[in-house]
């Protein structure tokens, strides 16, 4: 951002300023490893993104996931849904109740905002939110191509993991919020003006998603 700003430095430099003026970043380990913190399920669905190139065209590939919030003392579930050819979040909701509800609200979004045809494959982790019989039937009542990670291989879906520690080591951590309005205006700010629209990342040529697309579309 700084060289398309016109500002030449290294990482020296600011490595040195960032320690003159007592900064430091955000970015820390968020989670570790346990029992019981993955739910599998038996395998109903494979991986279909095995071998196969990242998306050449919007709207061919997208991949979906779900994370938990804390609202006090309290859990609130994000449901994402996330272009895999321009990173780009095109739909996302938060719920109460972490159940097929949330992840289907979530999907109409993006296919309200994307209208995409026939073919798109959805890709997502095995919980019981993607994996239900409900969620199921609405990707393929849209003409949704189901795929899923190998089972005790999360990496499977990568870039939905990182989208969710960049939002909460950036964002929620070490933060507090105290009413659903006050998550739900944090989370609007963070992916539709901030992440969608202003942060750029190596694998777009340090675009954002959404000037990625429009470079990809002019």
């Amino acid at each position: 951002m700084l060289k398309r700003e016109g500002v030449r430095c290294s990482n020296k430099r600011v490595a040195r300023l960032m320690r003159e003026r007592g900064l430091r970043a955000r970015v820390s380990r968020l989670y570790r490893k346990g029992p019981g913190m993955v739910r599998r399920f038996f395998a109903k669905t494979g991986n279909l993104r095995l071998g196969d190139p990242l998306p050449s065209r919007a709207d061919q590939m997208w991949v979906g996931d779900i994370t938990y919030l804390r609202l006090g003392n309290r859990w609130r579930y994000l449901a994402t849904v996330m272009d895999l050819f321009s990173r780009r979040i095109v739909g996302w909701t938060l719920s109460r109740n972490r159940t097929v509800e949330v992840t289907v609200r979530a999907l109409k979004r993006a296919i309200a905002v994307r209208n995409p045809k026939p073919g798109l494959l959805f890709h997502s982790d095995r919980g019981i939110e993607y994996s239900g019989y409900d969620y199921q039937d609405f990707l393929k009542a849209n003409g949704i191509v189901p795929s899923m990670n190998r089972p005790r291989h999360c990496q499977d879906n990568a870039h939905m993991e990182s989208f969710f520690h960049s939002l909460k080591a950036e964002l929620t951590h070490r933060r507090s919020y105290e009413s659903d309005a006050e998550l739900n205006a944090s989370m609007a700010g963070y992916i539709d003006r901030f992440y969608n629209e202003k942060r750029i990342h190596s694998s777009l040529g340090y675009h954002s998603p959404v000037e990625f697309e429009c470079l990809v579309n002019a």
